[in-house]
């Protein structure tokens, strides 16, 4: 069994070394800059509008058609992706690329604010009801309708590759993965319980947000996502507050180590630039899915009047995601003189949760051990049930609804499968799907550029919106 892991290892990390290599960073960036210049730089002019847009109306219901209030399909979106991707996921970026991850972290965003915006307003463009009433969108719903008869047959190819990797990361870096991190935490405060006894616990809580189908998720994440936002952020504050004399010296060391080779941080034997580009980079999209392209898949279910403003929502949701909350924690991490113990061997390089767990005890105390215990387990909670309306939608692409209580239970099961099988192969994994998966999104954007350009200048520029 250990032979068969480490030979399916070995080939994610092949496969993740050339989604996530020259030629595809090339492309991530690429489309990032072309929808920036498509849109005129829409998360520049319009994000004082965007933030309006989001906390002007928490609750005020639309008369769109719709599943969710908009702010509900933001929070279920933010839910999705602020998961551990922003703690353990940054303490990765910095130990396998150095500070210098970090830097490519924020350019990866600001380019990512307008492909997410871009995704959403195509999706939008695109989305269908199925036949229970419940509008559906996303990159397959894009390729299949948008593209002529002559090209259908690629469309239905990329939409169903899109799909089915759609619904491996929801099992795997969205689910198995996130479980892990809330096992492996748990366990660290809790050593005295089994792993799989807090599987069971989370298949149990689980499974009775996700019988109750989008609406219900829906209502969860708008009341968990704040929670976890505020409470994680006010701690980190405090954190920074306390060691301000040293954040200086950190964002330097972060902007110093993306233009140059680094020296060793936390043991590593020294990082090129060409590291801390694609561990920067490979982390961000972990984190705030920017390219991935499955934000869209509940963003479409949004009863909001104007469609096209809820692309205004996905440049928030990155700004929040990594500008603000994987800040924090990179800062956390730095100023905390962590990177001293794992250089003198007291903490593994491959302990990532430790390494921010350990962050947060050294500022706080044992304040700081609850604080992050609390938000990592709230954090993959929220990604875990948010994910399944994402692996949810392509599954009934591919399948059909009449099957989705079979989508619903495997998507369970995975979290039990998370607490018991080796997180190392599971990250290595999810790097691999979550690439794939970014190719036909990318695509998509690339072919229907004109239409994003031309609906941003009827709805977001002209007068459907102030």
């Amino acid at each position: 069994m250990g032979s068969f892991l480490q030979t399916l290892d070995n080939f994610f990390n092949a496969g993740t070394g050339f989604l996530f290599g020259p030629v595809m960073l090339t492309i991530f960036f690429g489309t990032g800059i072309l929808m920036t210049i498509v849109t005129r730089g829409v998360q520049f002019r319009k994000f004082g509008t965007a933030v309006k847009e989001v906390f002007g109306n928490l609750r005020k219901r639309e008369t769109g058609d719709g599943e969710l209030r908009p702010f509900q399909a933001l929070a279920t979106a933010l839910s999705s992706c602020v998961g551990n991707g922003n703690v353990v996921g940054v303490s990765a970026a910095l130990v396998s690329g150095g500070p210098g991850a970090i830097f490519w972290m924020w350019i990866a965003a600001i380019t990512g604010m307008a492909t997410k915006y871009s995704e959403i307003l195509l999706a939008m463009h695109f989305r269908e009801k199925d036949d229970r009433g419940i509008w559906r969108g996303g990159v397959m719903y894009i390729l299949t309708r948008g593209m002529g008869e002559k090209w259908k047959w690629l469309a239905k190819f990329l939409g169903a590759v899109f799909a089915v990797c759609c619904v491996l990361v929801s099992y795997i870096s969205c689910n198995a993965v996130q479980a892990s991190s809330m096992a492996s935490v748990l366990g660290s405060t809790l050593p005295a319980i089994p792993s799989w006894v807090w599987g069971l616990a989370i298949c149990a809580l689980s499974g009775v947000c996700i019988v109750g189908g989008i609406k219900k998720i829906g209502n969860v994440c708008s009341v968990l996502t704040p929670i976890m936002a505020v409470i994680y952020v006010f701690f980190g504050f405090i954190i920074l507050i306390l060691n301000a004399g040293a954040i200086p010296g950190a964002i330097g060391l972060i902007f110093r180590s993306a233009f140059s080779s680094q020296a060793a941080w936390g043991g590593v034997t020294g990082i090129t630039i060409r590291t801390a580009i694609s561990k920067g980079v490979t982390r961000g999209i972990f984190s705030n899915e920017a390219g991935v392209g499955g934000a869209p898949l509940v963003h479409v279910t949004s009863d909001i009047e104007v469609p096209a403003r809820q692309s205004l929502y996905g440049i928030v949701e990155v700004f929040f995601d990594t500008i603000i909350i994987c800040t924090f924690t990179a800062l956390v991490i730095l100023v905390s003189g962590v990177g001293e113990l794992v250089a003198a061997g007291q903490i593994p390089v491959t302990e990532t949760a430790a390494i921010s767990n350990t962050a947060w005890s050294l500022a706080l105390g044992n304040i700081g051990d609850i604080v992050v215990t609390v938000c990592l387990v709230l954090f993959c909670f929220s990604t875990i049930i948010g994910w399944c309306t994402y692996g949810e939608t392509s599954w009934e692409y591919l399948f059909g609804s009449g099957s989705l209580v079979v989508f619903r239970a495997l998507h369970v099961l995975m979290t039990f499968v998370g607490c018991v099988v080796s997180a190392q192969v599971l990250w290595d994994a999810a790097d691999f799907c979550n690439g794939v998966m970014c190719i036909p999104n990318l695509f998509s954007l690339i072919v229907f550029s004109r239409i994003i350009a031309l609906d941003t200048r009827k709805y977001i520029d002209g007068r459907a919106i102030s």
